[in-house]
């Protein structure tokens, strides 16, 4: 009886701490991507797997084409519980702390989405933005790379020569310091603003995004030149959680999410090189011009990129620390001289 008392009263321990272990759990995540966007898309399975390998533990509320907040404010819905993850990226964050341009958007570095991810998961990457997104109460999960993107022009961008002058839409922020830097012209304006800054000359070309995208939105249709393997900038997006809501979470789905999250960061990374590859094939043919800069220009490009690195590394201890672990394996790759 006695045994029998004892089994008994396990199973009722058992019942009670059972589904405190395995708690369901829902995450709202905004994303800026549309749901027809083929990182859209992607997305939609990284959730599938998520709920799939949790056994529906997980459940994922994703809001699209920053449909609760603007894409800006995503990190700081996090922060403050609006919303549980932001998958947008670092680099709308330098205004809290400049560090954050160098795990957005660390222009004209890596070459390809291969190396910047071999330093975040193995080159020390991954500590240091840590320390950067924990001081804001966030946790860093991983990245997302699409691949370099492409300038395109009016005029040939053969190669670092062309920029002399050269007119171009550019982002504020990094970029613009470095191609005042080289000589260029940028021009910052609203992204629809460029095909009629490109119709009506304003502009000589313009940096949008990868060469697939481009294609999509139908800049070749007004200009006939483009970079191809870009070279100047390749940003990164992030999946980023309130720390206390990553905490909360057991360690099975934490490595849950963190593994289908690498998952995806692989498949956005292929797909996309399989988009730019057939786009280049496609424009070629159509009388595209595509520039391929050698080695040479790219370390030349580089160089100069450095001069604005430099400035924002002066600009908080932690641009300083993560420029400093960014310029170690960039020299351990030998892309640094």
């Amino acid at each position: 009886m006695k045994l029998k008392a004892l089994l008994t009263s396990a199973v009722a321990v058992a019942a009670i701490a059972g589904p405190a272990l395995a708690q369901d759990v829902t995450l709202r995540i905004q994303t800026h991507y549309a749901t027809e966007h083929p990182t859209g898309q992607l997305l939609a399975q990284w959730i599938d797997d998520v709920q799939t390998m949790s056994d529906g533990a997980i459940a994922v509320e994703m809001f699209y084409s920053s449909s609760v907040v603007a894409t800006t404010e995503t990190f700081d819905a996090a922060i403050n519980g609006i919303l549980d993850c932001d998958a947008t990226g670092g680099a709308y964050q330098t205004g809290k702390n400049a560090a954050f341009q160098f795990v957005g958007d660390i222009m004209g570095g890596y070459d390809t989405p291969w190396q910047q991810y071999s330093w975040l998961y193995y080159g020390g990457g991954y500590d240091a933005a840590q320390e950067l997104y924990n001081a804001q109460g966030m946790q860093l999960i991983g990245w997302s790379i699409y691949g370099q993107e492409s300038l395109s022009s009016s005029k040939p961008l053969a190669g670092f020569a062309d920029l002399d002058g050269w007119k171009f839409r550019s982002p504020p922020g990094m970029e613009t310091e470095i191609f005042q830097e080289l000589g260029a012209s940028p021009i910052v304006m609203d992204f629809t603003e460029i095909f009629t800054a490109l119709e009506t000359g304003i502009i000589d070309g313009a940096d949008a995004s990868g060469l697939a995208n481009n294609v999509g939105l139908g800049i070749y249709d007004i200009v006939k030149h483009a970079t191809y393997p870009g070279f100047h900038s390749m940003p990164s997006d992030h999946l980023a959680c309130n720390q206390s809501v990553w905490e909360g979470l057991t360690e099975g789905q934490r490595r849950i999410i963190d593994t289908a999250w690498q998952k995806l960061s692989f498949q956005v990374a292929l797909s996309n090189e399989k988009a730019n590859a057939e786009a280049a094939a496609a424009l070629r043919e159509d009388g595209v011009k595509l520039y391929n800069w050698s080695a040479e220009d790219r370390a030349a490009f580089r160089k100069g990129a450095q001069v604005a690195w430099e400035d924002w590394g002066t600009r908080s201890p932690e641009a300083a620390a993560l420029l400093e672990s960014h310029k170690t394996y960039l020299g351990q790759l030998g892309l640094l001289n």
